[in-house]
C-alpha cells in the first residue's frame, strides 16, 4: 500500500503544467497572466495591438471598496485589497488612496462648501462621499508592469491575432470536445486551456466558444488636463492656507448632471499632475454583431469631437484653473458589457478547456486583480477559492436572453452614481 501512494503521489507531481494561451493583453489578460505565474505556469499571452491598448489603458483608475452590491462585494473588496498590495510588489507609482466628494454643478452661492482646491469656478455644493474607501490607479501602469512581471516569471508576450481555435473529441469532459491549438495570424499555437481576455471583442469568441456572448461595447469620449504649477500659484489661498496650492490635490469628483452640456462628469487627479475627465455624454453603443464584424478594431477607436467640447465647457465652469489650457490628450475606449452588467466569468462548459474573462463593465480596473486570481486558480485547482464565480457563469445567457437594459452604469451598492447606461 505504501508503495502504490508513493507511486501516486510521484504522478501527482509529475503531472505537466497547463500549457495555456491567452487572448488579450488587457489588464484582464494580463493579470490571468500574472496569476498563473505565481503558480509556476508560463502562458502565452496574445495581443493584437499592444498592452493595455484599449479600455486598460484609457480608462480612470477608480477604486471603490465598498460599492459593490449581491455578487460583486466580494469583487470590490477583494480587488481593492489586491491593488494595495500589488502597488507593494510591483512599485505602482501612481497608486493612493484618496477621498471623494459629491459636486453639484451650477451657480456659486453663500451656501457653496468649498473642499477642493482647484474646484474654483461655479459650483452650487459639494460635500465628501467617501472619506476611506477609495483609491485610485493609472491602468496602463498597472497592465504594463502585470505584463513585466509575468514575463519575467517565464510568460511570453506575442502581438498577433486570434482568428479561432483548433479541436479534438473528448473523452473525458464534460464537453464533446477540447481545445487544443489557437490560430494566431494563420499559425496554430497548442494548447491545453484558452482563456479568452478580449474585452467587447470577446463577442467575437462566441463562434469559437459555442456559446453566446452578448457583449456591447460602450464607447465613450475622455479627456485629459495637466494644468502647470504656474496656474496652480494663481488661485486664491484656501480658507486658513497661508500660500495657494502648488499641486492638484487629490479629490475624485463625482458630478452630478448638467443638463447645459449633456455631462455627468468624473474627475480623477493623478500623482503625475494630470487630471483625468470622463463622464461627458454621447456614449456610443457597439452591438456584438458590430463587433464581431470587425467595426471599432482594437486601436481604431477615435474621440467625439463635439463630446471633447462639451468636456471642455463644462469643466471650466466649474474648475478656472483647469479651463486655462486645452486638454492635454482626448481618447476614447470601449468598455464590455454584459446585458445584466456583470462579468461573464469561468469555465466554458461547451469546450473542454476554454475559459472566458469578460465584461467587467465601468469596475474592470478594479475588479482585475481578483478576477485574475480566480481565473488561475480555476485553472490550476480546478475550482475558484478566492471567490465565488458561480454568478458571473459564462453560460448563463445560452440560451440569449434579453436581460436587464440600462442603469449599467457605476453604483455605490445599489445606488446609481455618475453616468448610466
Amino acid at each position: 500500500c505504501v508503495i502504490v501512494m508513493a507511486h501516486a503521489s510521484a504522478g501527482a507531481i509529475a503531472k505537466p503544467p497547463p500549457q495555456v494561451v491567452i487572448a488579450g493583453a488587457g489588464l484582464q489578460g494580463a493579470a490571468v497572466a500574472y496569476y498563473l505565474t505565481q503558480r509556476g505556469v508560463r502562458p502565452i499571452l496574445i495581443e493584437a495591438d499592444k498592452v493595455a491598448g484599449a479600455a486598460s489603458g484609457k480608462g480612470g483608475g477608480f477604486l471603490a471598496r465598498d460599492w459593490g452590491s449581491g455578487p460583486t462585494v466580494q469583487l470590490h473588496k477583494q480587488g481593492f485589497a489586491l491593488h494595495a498590495e500589488l502597488a507593494e510588489e510591483l512599485g505602482i507609482a501612481s497608486y493612493r488612496r484618496l477621498p471623494v466628494l459629491r459636486v453639484t454643478p451650477g451657480a456659486r452661492s453663500k451656501k457653496t462648501i468649498d473642499i477642493c482646491p482647484w474646484l474654483d469656478g461655479d459650483v452650487a455644493d459639494s460635500d465628501y462621499m467617501d472619506k476611506l474607501g477609495s483609491a485610485q490607479v493609472a491602468p496602463r501602469e498597472l497592465c504594463e508592469k502585470l505584463v513585466e512581471a509575468a514575463v519575467a516569471k517565464g510568460a511570453e508576450l506575442r502581438i498577433g491575432k486570434v482568428q479561432g481555435v483548433r479541436t479534438e473529441p473528448c473523452e473525458d469532459g464534460d464537453a464533446d470536445e477540447r481545445v487544443v491549438a489557437v490560430l494566431v495570424d494563420g499559425e496554430e499555437v497548442p494548447c491545453t486551456h484558452f482563456v479568452v481576455c478580449m474585452g467587447p471583442w470577446s463577442a467575437c469568441a462566441a463562434e469559437w466558444l459555442r456559446i453566446p456572448v452578448p457583449m456591447t461595447g460602450v464607447k465613450s469620449t475622455s479627456v485629459v488636463f495637466r494644468p502647470s504649477a504656474e496656474d496652480l500659484a494663481e488661485q486664491p489661498p484656501q480658507a486658513g492656507a497661508k500660500v495657494a496650492p502648488s499641486a492638484v490635490e487629490p479629490f475624485a469628483l463625482f458630478c452630478g448632471e448638467d443638463d447645459r452640456f449633456g455631462t455627468h462628469l468624473e474627475l480623477y487627479p493623478r500623482p503625475n499632475g494630470e487630471v483625468y475627465v470622463c463622464g461627458i455624454g454621447g456614449s456610443q453603443y457597439v452591438t456584438p454583431d458590430e463587433l464581431a464584424a470587425g467595426e471599432f478594431a482594437p486601436g481604431q477607436v477615435f474621440p467625439d469631437p463635439k463630446r471633447v467640447d462639451a468636456a471642455v465647457a463644462a469643466v471650466s465652469q466649474m474648475s478656472r484653473v483647469l479651463g486655462k489650457r486645452a486638454p492635454e490628450l482626448t481618447q476614447a475606449c470601449m468598455r464590455p458589457c454584459a446585458p445584466d452588467a456583470l462579468p461573464m466569468m469561468g469555465k466554458v462548459s461547451t469546450l473542454e478547456g476554454a475559459y472566458l474573462s469578460a465584461g467587467h463593465n465601468c469596475w474592470g480596473i478594479l475588479w482585475a486583480p481578483i478576477s485574475g486570481k480566480a481565473m488561475s486558480e480555476l485553472i490550476v485547482d480546478g475550482e475558484a477559492s478566492c471567490v465565488n464565480l458561480g454568478p458571473f457563469d459564462p453560460a448563463r445567457f445560452a440560451p440569449r436572453q434579453a436581460g436587464q437594459q440600462g442603469g449599467r452604469g457605476r453604483k455605490r451598492g445599489q445606488t446609481a452614481v455618475g453616468e448610466q447606461w
